[in-house]
């Protein structure tokens, strides 16, 4: 049975995909045995590689992809006594899992595949004491009751990273990556807007994959400071659109899916022109040709991934929805003296 699935797999590493996609695209379209079941197949299909690239070895570890079962004993067995499956019931498992992942699309290739030389690696990252900064005004902003405070200390997040990565972009040899961000599908277009704004206002490309995830291009630090910033906004965005229809009654516009909808794309669309507006680069001489030959690697890894993306636009539905987002955005005070 492992045969089989490490075939699939091998096509699928192939065709640009890593361990977090096929494990959130299971967890969208099959039931919790077929996820449980391929983590165990990727975690053996990668433990037959002598090495893996960085980001393959992170994403193992998020999706806990281990060998738990003895290697010299059928694992079909092992995975049904495991689950509580009969092995007929186990079998079927593996059938459903299998037409599944033989549905799946090719991906850009951003990433070497397990089996490949791997490129040198330099790893660029938020240094340690910022990041601790970082996460504490995003931990405070998602734990206050209050959205004009939240966003101010969003505001203040992105001031900081901000001025942090223009201080190192003189000095660092740019690494232009992809990355991919998954988000729940309930309210996708909204969610996948926030991604996008936040991603512009950083300098990077974002393009939406209807499958569940927003794909990235950007130097390897703007990529770092984009997901950890649009997690913390989506929390406060989420918060803030249940909120207005708290002391709604049952029935009420502001409880219903186009309200919720507009309102994130509101939230999104305002809170992306505030951002873009804190982030003007400092009249520094020296970082203007450094910016200008980061914005041509990024267009040009853009061009080379993406050759063939439209634009789309997504239907206001409702007037109150919009008008409410927004006005959760304007509350934030981003008039942050640098």
């Amino acid at each position: 049975m492992h045969e089989v699935l490490d075939r699939a797999l091998d096509n699928l590493w192939d065709y640009g995909w890593l361990p977090t996609d096929v494990y959130e695209t299971v967890r969208r379209t099959e039931d919790e045995r077929a996820l449980s079941f391929v983590v165990d197949a990727i975690a053996h299909n990668t433990s037959r590689y002598p090495s893996l690239h960085p980001r393959w070895t992170e994403q193992l570890a998020e999706i806990d992809a281990t060998i738990w079962w003895d290697p010299s004993e059928p694992h079909l067995a092992q995975w049904a006594l495991k689950h509580i499956e009969l092995p007929d019931d186990a079998v079927a498992v593996v059938v459903a899992l299998l037409a599944s992942l033989a549905t799946l699309p090719a991906l850009p290739v951003i990433v070497p595949r397990p089996g490949s030389p791997l490129a040198e690696v330099t790893h660029h990252h938020v240094a340690p004491k910022i990041l601790k900064r970082v996460r504490s005004l995003l931990a405070k902003a998602e734990s206050t009751p209050f959205p004009d405070e939240a966003e101010a200390l969003s505001a203040k997040a992105q001031e900081l990273v901000t001025r942090h990565a223009l201080e190192r972009m003189p000095s660092e040899v740019p690494t232009t990556i992809s990355r991919r961000v998954w988000l729940d599908k309930r309210y996708f277009d909204g969610k996948a807007q926030v991604v996008h704004v936040v991603a512009d206002a950083n300098r990077c490309r974002a393009v939406v994959y209807d499958l569940g995830f927003v794909a990235l291009v950007g130097e390897e630090l703007d990529l770092e400071i984009v997901e950890l910033l649009s997690a913390s906004l989506l929390v406060q965005a989420t918060r803030a659109m249940v909120a207005a229809g708290d002391k709604a009654r049952k029935g009420d516009e502001s409880r219903s899916p186009a309200f919720r909808k507009s309102f994130l794309l509101a939230y999104a669309h305002r809170v992306g022109e505030r951002l873009k507006a804190a982030n003007t680069p400092p009249d520094d001489d020296r970082l203007l040709p450094v910016l200008a030959a980061r914005k041509r690697a990024v267009d040009e890894l853009f061009s080379t991934l993406f050759t063939n993306t439209t634009s789309r636009s997504s239907a206001i539905r409702s007037a109150a929805g919009w008008d409410a987002g927004r006005a959760a955005a304007d509350r934030a005070d981003l008039d942050v003296d640098r």
